[in-house]
Order: structure tokens, then sequence, then C-alpha cells
């Protein structure tokens, strides 16, 4: 025997009854089936709102009323076609009946909580009637039941308590001799005195475990629209899928904090008699199902799944006076239920110093009076605080009854929560271990999920790129996201000067031009924490700009959690306190910061010096060409050529900025420089470095473009002599910076052939370390330091280290 329930959306369209029906007939055999039924989808609603207009006197429940008649009869039109007049016959007492309570509702003002039940039934009563009369028109045999004469309940209204004993005697007589299929009425039940009640909310469930239960039957199935049970709200966490097995412990804590799974009171009358629940789709009949039963099997994750409770409160009761003072939490508790108020979640400090309870928020300011009031001796002798309230916040449950034989449960999920900035306001945990509860911020609860989610069940990280900057660099960034093909990474956001494109599902990074176009949310780097904070688990921002503000933002990504990757320079030669501080967010909130390319384009500059310094290495002295503008142009510039003429095709080329000035002040190999001597210690400001500058004054001070390029030519005679001098001595010039003894010096060196820095190509950058271990011989890096695609690599590289850390 098998007991069937179909809820709402399993028979809300002629067609989906068509499917249930499918169902049926595929299990009906030898032995009997119990069907039961919910009211179609959302008519339970409509009546509940009809009864508050009747109540109102509101002459607009006659519409309602109608609208329910004329989709009761088009289903039955649908679905039993030339068949439907005997149907509708059936029918048509149960919606006399009806029009007459919500016409005396209407009359009198008033709809009690007995009156509501009875309203409330005709959803039941009428699907029920409707099915089996299609189900004996596919000759299948099929009988209506009303499960008011086979339930009995206190009067409890809304949420009537069963009285079991004599509820399972009128099952079983009933069920004895029969062998149709039971097309049972869910949610309805009524007193030993025949008036209509109902069971609360999850009704329909109930109603098939108890009958279930006192049948004793092999399985029930609960056929809904979703496959079985998650691992979470797949609405909320992508990454969600459905659980094979649970047990029924487990579900009940599921469903106690808000997972749609089944509620508490369904699961008891199973788990008394063993009997397996399966929750299937009605809409999927592939999917094999979710079995609820009291077997546990080991679980490769650790935990089963996890939930949470989307608004609450918290009231934090404490005080030095509550210290081992016996009776205080019952005198709380029972203040707090003498005022039907419901406590979600109790934590209490081992020192008894303090308890918080989470209510509802509508709960909040009566709790805060209630306790306030059972306490006020306390209070005002100062031995207890006045009560703190905290509202906007949600509880996220993780369960799991394998929780207790895994070490690390409730370090894992601290860690994941810790690494993406979440704070926790309060834990709560059982002794049994079957439930982790975690308090956090509401606007958080979403990514809070994600995070603990991924960290038990995916086996590594997806990294979200937020990307500040579409020029060359930029762009040739999100190629090689595109060619690269890694299925970690997800480029969520693209950011222009004017504009901000997010989806956190994910940018085509073929495409972003046109999306970018069309976007309409302002550029702001605040709207991208924003998003992280309630949709990402673990995000990137990654600045490809040259722009002062936004590399001031860094400040704010680093304390929210999401990883910096800067090109851009200015952030770590602003002041030496922002250097530092920039750091200090980075190792507090352990997040990465990283900024390879800053020094050298794609070349390992920075992380070798690093790993220098973190092995023990001690650093002498730094000499470097880290410009590849002023490296082309040294290495072209020889007797016989033109320095204008040199300067002319580097920029033609598009080595230099559109004002050549700015590489040829040596501005931009100081903020390099500087940034290394930073990371050797060096508290060092920009106005601290010394540049010998080479070119003439005239030179610098043109007012135009034009004009500069003509003082160069008027001022050839100065670099031809420059460049003589220099080969007569069989040497070359070279633009070098250089750190020594907590010093920066820049300038034009003539350097000989057993110099490293003598044989250049090109953009070529060159940096020699000499330290403690190579003394005799500098560690050198040489390669290409300028360029768009070599940039890109190294800020790619960095992405990759922070997806990695």
């Amino acid at each position: 025997m098998y007991v069937l329930k179909f809820g709402g959306t399993s028979v809300g369209t002629p067609q989906s009854i068509n499917t249930v029906f499918e169902i049926v007939k595929d299990q009906k055999t030898d032995h009997l089936l119990v069907c039961v039924v919910s009211a179609f989808s959302g008519v339970t609603n409509q009546l509940q709102l009809i009864s508050e207009l009747a109540q109102k006197r509101d002459p607009k429940y006659q519409e309602e009323l109608e609208n329910l008649r004329g989709r009761h009869k088009q289903i039955i039109a649908e679905l039993l076609e030339d068949k439907a007049a005997e149907t509708e016959e059936l029918i048509m007492p149960l919606l006399l009946e009806l029009a007459e309570i919500i016409h005396g509702t209407y009359l009198l003002r008033e709809c009690s909580p007995r009156s509501k039940d009875l309203i409330l039934s005709f959803g039941e009563r009428l699907s029920a009637t409707i099915i089996a009369s299609f189900f004996r028109s596919k000759q299948q045999p099929a009988e209506f039941c009303d499960a008011r004469f086979l339930i009995q309940t206190d009067d409890e209204y809304g949420s009537a308590r069963i009285n079991f004993e004599t509820t399972n005697e009128l099952i079983s007589r009933y069920f004895q001799k029969k062998t149709n299929i039971q097309v049972t009425t869910g949610f309805i039940a009524s007193t030993s005195n025949g008036v209509t009640t109902t069971l609360g909310r999850g009704g329909s469930d109930y109603t098939a475990s108890v009958i279930a239960a006192a049948l004793n039957v092999a399985e029930i199935q609960i056929w809904t629209d979703v496959n079985g049970v998650m691992t979470t709200n797949p609405s909320l966490v992508p990454s969600a899928f459905s659980l094979e097995h649970l047990t029924y412990e487990e579900a009940m804590e599921l469903s106690h904090f808000g997972a749609k799974v089944l509620h508490p009171p369904t699961i008891q009358p199973a788990l008394e008699k063993n009997i397996p629940i399966r929750i299937l789709n009605t809409f999927d009949r592939a999917f094999k199902g979710t079995v609820i039963s009291r077997m546990l099997n080991e679980k490769v994750h650790g935990i089963t799944g996890l939930t949470a409770i989307d608004n609450v409160a918290l009231l934090t009761i404490q005080g030095s006076g509550m210290v081992g003072v016996p009776g205080i939490a019952a005198r709380l508790f029972q203040a707090l239920a003498q005022r039907a108020i419901n406590i979600i979640l109790i934590t209490q400090a081992s020192s008894e110093h303090s308890i918080c309870v989470a209510v509802k928020p509508e709960d909040a300011k009566t709790a805060k009076k209630v306790i306030e009031s059972e306490f006020r001796h306390e209070i005002k002798a100062h031995e207890m605080n006045s009560v703190e309230t905290e509202m906007d916040l949600s509880v996220i449950a993780v369960v799991g009854q394998n929780m207790r034989r895994v070490p690390g449960i409730a370090g894992k999920i601290f860690d994941a929560l810790g690494k993406n900035s979440i704070n926790v306001v309060a834990v709560s945990q059982g002794s049994s271990e079957l439930n982790i509860s975690i308090v956090v911020n509401l606007n958080q609860q979403r990514k809070a999920l994600n995070v603990i989610h991924d960290a038990f069940y995916i086996a590594k990280d997806k990294l979200a790129i937020y990307l500040a900057g579409k020029g060359l660099i930029g762009s040739a960034l999100l190629q090689q996201i595109s060619e690269l093909k890694n299925p970690d990474l997800t480029v969520c956001g693209i950011m222009d000067s004017k504009k901000l494109l997010i989806n956190e599902k994910g940018i085509n990074t073929l495409s972003w031009q046109s999306e970018l176009a069309n976007a309409t949310v302002p550029a702001d780097p605040d709207e991208i924490i924003t998003h992280v904070r309630k949709n990402i688990h673990r995000a990137v921002f990654v600045d490809c700009t040259a722009n002062e503000d936004i590399a001031n933002s860094y400040e704010s990504f680093l304390q929210n959690g999401i990883a910096v990757v800067a090109a851009n320079k200015i952030a770590n030669t602003m002041s030496i306190e922002k250097f530092k501080k920039l750091k200090q967010f980075s190792r507090n909130n352990k997040v990465s910061f990283f900024y390879e390319t800053n020094v050298g384009a794609g070349l390992p500059v920075i992380e070798t010096l690093q790993s220098l310094i973190r092995s023990g290495d001690e650093i002498d002295s730094i000499e470097a060409i880290l410009s590849g503008t002023l490296s082309f142009i040294f290495n072209t510039f020889k007797t016989g050529t033109s320095f204008h003429d040199v300067v002319r095709e580097a920029k033609q080329s598009g080595y230099t900025e559109p004002d050549p000035r700015i590489d040829l002040s040596g501005m931009d190999v100081a903020r390099k420089i500087l940034i290394l001597a930073r990371e050797c210690g060096a508290s060092l400001e920009l106005k601290d470095i010394r540049i010998t500058n080479f070119l003439p004054e005239a030179s610098l001070k043109a007012d135009t473009i034009d004009r500069f390029f003509e003082s160069l030519k008027e001022n050839e005679a100065v670099f031809q002599s420059m460049i003589a001098d220099a080969e007569k001595e069989k040497k070359v010039l070279r633009y070098i910076a250089s750190f020594k003894e907590n010093k920066i010096e820049i300038g034009i060196q003539s350097v000989s052939a057993d110099h490293a820095f003598y044989s250049l190509n090109g953009t070529d950058n060159i940096v020699a370390f000499k330290t403690k271990r190579y003394n005799r011989t500098p560690l050198v890096i040489k390669g290409p330091g300028a360029g768009a695609e070599v940039t890109a690599a190294g800020v790619l590289n960095d992405i990759l280290k922070v997806l990695d850390n």
C-alpha cells in the first residue's frame, strides 16, 4: 500500500492533472492507493481573499467568487470534455454552500476562525471531487474520500491538533475493505462534533503522513514541483543540487529553519512507524526522488544541507547579576511564552553573563517590553542592562547528522565566513551537533549561504572578476581571460569612466563592448562592493586604470573581503602611511592585494623581491631600467641619429604618452623604484627621490607638444654631446634608477660593456638585485617592460594567484 500526495502546483492545471493521472495509473497494481490532493494552485489564497473581502462588505468578493467558480468549471470542461456535465452536478452543491457561507460572512461582517476553516475546506473538497471523477472517466476505479470523516481534531481552528487514537481507528475501519483509488482531501479534518477544522501550514502533507502511519504503508510519496530536497535554496545558491537521502531528524531541522522540505508535524507520524518519505517531482518523473528515512547514510561532504530564516530580530540580555543566579533563563522563556512569542534561536554564554534570543521582527518590540518588565528590578539595580535589540538579521542553519563524527565542521564554516568578511553576530549549537546556527546580517545572507555551501560541496572556489578600465590593457586582459577558458574565472563586472556593467552570472568576454554601451548603472566602485556583499562569495577587483579616485577605493574593497589586483601604480606611491595601511588591510582581512605589474609589466620583479625578503635575504641595492619608453630611446639613440627623431619615432610607435615629457621627466620611473624601495622596508616618499633631469629647461616648459619637439631640435647639440662622450669611452647611455642605503637616485648614466645593462634591446626593462646572498653576481630580471599584452598577462597571473590563495 502506498500513499501519494500531490500539492497545489501538481494539480494546478488540466495538463498537470493529466500527469498526476499517469503517475497514479503507473503505480496502481494489486495494492490500494491513497491519493491525497491539495486545492488547485492558488485556490486556498483565493478563498482567503474572498472571506476577507466579504468580512469588509466589499462587493468585489462576488467577482472573486465567480472567478473561482469559473476556474473549476473550466478545468472540468478541459479534463472531461463531453462527460463534464456529470462532474459539474457533483460540485454544484459545494459551490452553492460556499456562496451561502460567504454571503453570511458579508451580512454579519464577521469571519471567525471556525468559519474561515470551513471556507478554506472547499478548495480540497472541490479538487478531490473533480480529480476522482476524472480518474473514473479514464477507467480507473476511484472514489472521493473526505478526510473530515477520518481525521478527528480539537477545536484549535487554523492549526488543529489531531486525536490520534480516534483518528487511527477511523482510518483503519474506513480503508479495511477499500480497493478503489481513494482521492482524499488534504489539509482538512473535523472535531468530534463534526465541525470542520484545518491542519495548518503543510496540512496536506500531514494528512498523507497521518493516513500512512495509521495504515502502516510501505512508502509515502510527496509529489511537488521541484526535484526533491536540495542542499539549499537554488534561487539563492545556483550550485545547489538534489539530495538522495536524509534522515527524519535532518528533515525536521531543515524544515524548522525555513527549508521548503516538509513541515515537522508531517514527519513525526512517519518517523514513529519508520515509513520512508520520498519527495518526487510531478514534472520530472525521471528524477528518483529524495528519500527521508531513519537510515543514516555516510556523506562525503560532512553536512547534509543548509537553510536560512530570512528576517529575524536578536534580543540580548546581559549583566553581572545573571552570573550564577538560578532561574534567569526560565523566567525569560516563561515571560515570552505568556505573550505567545515564539523563540527561533537561543544562545547563552558559558559564563552565564548573557543570553541571546532570536524572534520574528514583528515580535521584537513586544518581546523587549516583556523582558524588561520581567527583569525590571534587576535593571533598576544595575545588575542587568537594558535589552539590546538588533534588527535585519538572518539565521543560517547548517544541518547534518554526520557532523558529530566529522571533526572541523564548525571550523570550516567560520573559516569560509571569515575569508569573505561576513560577520557572525551570534552562534548556537546543540550537543548533538545536528545543527549549527549562525546569525548574520540580512544583507549578507545570500553571500553567507553561497560561501558555506561552496566550502563543503564545491571542490574549488570560483572567482568573480570586476574590472575597472577598458583601455588597451583592460581589453587585452578580457581577451586573454576568454582564451584561457578557465571555468573557475567569471567576469561579473566591467566599469569604464562613465558606466558599470554588472552580471553575477557572468559577462560574455567576446561581446562585452555592446553590453557595457547599453549599461545603465553609473560608474561607482561602491556599487561593486554592495553587489559583492549581497551576491558574490569570492571576488577580485582589478584596476587597469590610472585613476586616483579608483586607487583610493582599494581600502574599501579590502575591508569588505574583496581581493585587489592593481596595474595602477598610484595607490602604492601615495603616502607611506597609505601604502602600509593597504598592506595591513590585506593581512587583517586575509584578502589578497597583488600589484606585480606596477613594476616591469609582466616581469616577476615584485614577486621575486618579496620572495627574497620572505626567505630572510637582505637587500643591499637595486639598480633598474624601469621605463620601456626611455629604454627604447637610449637603445636607439646613437651617433648619426637625431634625439628629436628618436623621441618622435617612440611617440609614433605608441611607446610614449601623448605628451612624451611625462615619460622623459622620469616620474613614472620614480613611482616604480619607490614601490621596490618600500617593499624593502624603506619609508620613503616621492619627494625624497633625487631625479637628475636631462631635458633642457626650455623643453620641459614648452607651451605645446609641437613646441616641445621644436625645442628638442634647437637643443640637439646637448644630446649629441652626451652620446659622443659616452661612445668615446666605449659606453652607452642608460636611464637608471637606483636604491641604496635608503636613498633613491634617478638619471642618465654611462655604462660599459661589462655592466648588466649594457646589452638591452627595444623596450626591455632590467632589474638587478644585489643582496647578502647575491653579492658577487646580482640577481637580474630582464624582459619586455611595456606593452598591453605582456602587462595584461601579468595582471592575469595576479588574478590566478588570488584564485589559488
